[in-house]
């Protein structure tokens, strides 16, 4: 795959606790100058001013989702307000691996409202999830009018993106919404790999060593 190409799948991402302005200034010029769709950042750290083009996405119940969905749609709300083109939201997890999807569509919808017409990327933390939750709470995000569904936030002990989970994700709403994968991709070929299972996005923190092993 070409370099700019790939570029256009990622969005580079920092959300390391610890972050600071300087960090995420710098972070949105190196992907204004790799040529990535956007940046992921904190939402504490909205505002980012970004070069042209460059999209700016945050996170929202993050990292646990175990949060009430009034305060999640909350944060999503605020986000928009600072100029968030997108919110990748956590569900609430113990939902999801106790068969709750009725509760974890509920979760969804409320922030999807906040968002209006903001993109909304629904992180379902794969890798805790059996392959019918994983496909049932696809599901209910697209129910739910959510954009996309994504793998993982890239915190939790269990892992992060997978092949199989992805072709299971793309299985069950690939076409009718994006798919993200992210958390523990450090390499070219396991990014080509995602996309070919039917991943529309990445989710990437080593951007510049997974473009280098692109053509130009």
């Amino acid at each position: 795959m070409k370099r700019a190409e790939l570029a256009q799948y990622i969005d580079h991402t920092l959300l390391k606790p610890e972050a600071s302005d300087a960090d995420v200034a710098a972070l949105a010029a190196e992907a204004a100058e790799l040529g990535t769709y956007s940046i992921c950042v904190s939402p504490s750290k909205l505002p980012v001013e970004v070069a042209d083009g460059l999209h700016v996405a945050t996170v929202c119940g993050f990292p646990s989702g175990a949060h009430h969905s009034q305060v999640k749609a909350a944060e999503a709300a605020l986000s928009v307000e600072h100029g968030a083109d997108e919110v990748d939201m956590v569900i609430n997890v113990a939902d999801a691996v106790a068969g709750k999807y009725d509760a974890v569509e509920a979760d969804i919808r409320a922030v999807k409202q906040a968002c209006g017409e903001v993109l909304l990327k629904v992180i379902l933390e794969t890798a805790c999830l059996s392959d019918e939750a994983i496909t049932q709470c696809c599901l209910a995000a697209e129910r739910a009018g959510a954009d996309f569904v994504k793998t993982s936030t890239g915190f939790h002990p269990a892992g992060g993106a997978s092949v199989h989970a992805i072709e299971l994700m793309h299985a069950a709403v690939g076409g009718r919404l994006g798919v993200k994968a992210s958390g523990g991709i450090r390499d070219y070929d396991t990014a080509v790999a995602m996309i070919n299972a039917g991943a529309t996005r990445l989710g990437l923190s080593a951007t510049a060593a997974i473009l280098e092993g692109a053509q130009e």
